[in-house]
């Protein structure tokens, strides 16, 4: 397995309460990792860890062999590690298009900024349709779409999603994950946090099961449906 980010006995606490308790867990290049579990159970707080937006007391996060643990979310970024929020996130006194430009901010490469905007209006044409308008007038699955679309202005080599199905309607969730497995198909590494465990997994090469910050299991996807921990605990018989 080619490893493009690797995160090694990671702990995180909130004070005294320990959150992410020692975890491992490996990013596949260009494969979808899903990290599941029950509310509460870790896994925004490992991307956020990842992501440096809060530090980590002990453990490694490596990029391409390189620590990003006491990295700066901004540097991060610039690395080619960029997350979606988990409730968007997006800036709704501004436009549809003021927020694609900014996820372009740390970018000077004006020609591929435009071919990058063009694809990300080709994989949401509704953000297109409505580029002008301001983005709090967009439906929770449109807000999803955008803060997506934003995150890949960056160009990442590694996107982060977090919940991504959080509050949207059946159909939209279908479409959103549809445009994970296209976004995938890129090339793009995605590691993907849900709680819609069976949605995450069907797409997921590989996945890790959180619980009470600690990893319980990890197998390929396509297992880790079939197993029966996973099926009692969050799929039902």
């Amino acid at each position: 397995m080619s490893a493009l980010l690797t995160v090694s006995q990671l702990h995180v606490a909130y004070g005294h309460v320990k959150a992410v308790k020692g975890i491992d867990l490996a990013l596949e290049a260009g494969k979808v990792t899903a990290l599941v579990g029950a509310n509460g159970a870790g896994k925004s707080t490992t991307l956020l860890a990842i992501s440096g937006l809060i530090k980590a007391s002990a453990g490694s996060v490596m990029l391409d062999g390189e620590e990003l643990r006491s990295a700066s979310p901004h540097h991060i970024v610039q690395k080619g590690v960029v997350q979606v929020a988990e409730g968007r996130a997006i800036l709704g006194t501004l436009t549809v298009q003021e927020n694609l430009d900014l996820g372009a901010y740390t970018r000077r490469d004006k020609a591929n900024i435009a071919a990058d905007l063009a694809w990300v209006y080709s994989l949401f044409p509704v953000l297109k349709n409505r580029a002008k308008g301001l983005a709090g007038n967009l439906s929770g699955g449109e807000q999803q779409m955008l803060a997506i679309g934003r995150a890949l202005m960056a160009r990442p080599k590694i996107l982060l999603l977090d919940e991504p199905s959080m509050g949207l309607a059946p159909l939209m969730v279908q479409e959103i994950f549809r445009i994970i497995k296209e976004i995938n198909q890129t090339g793009l590494t995605i590691l993907l946090v849900e709680q819609n465990v069976k949605q995450a997994l069907k797409i997921a090469e590989h996945g890790y099961v959180l619980e009470n910050g600690e990893m319980v299991l990890h197998d390929r996807g396509a297992n880790l449906l079939n197993h029966p921990r996973v099926i009692e605990a969050y799929l039902g018989t």
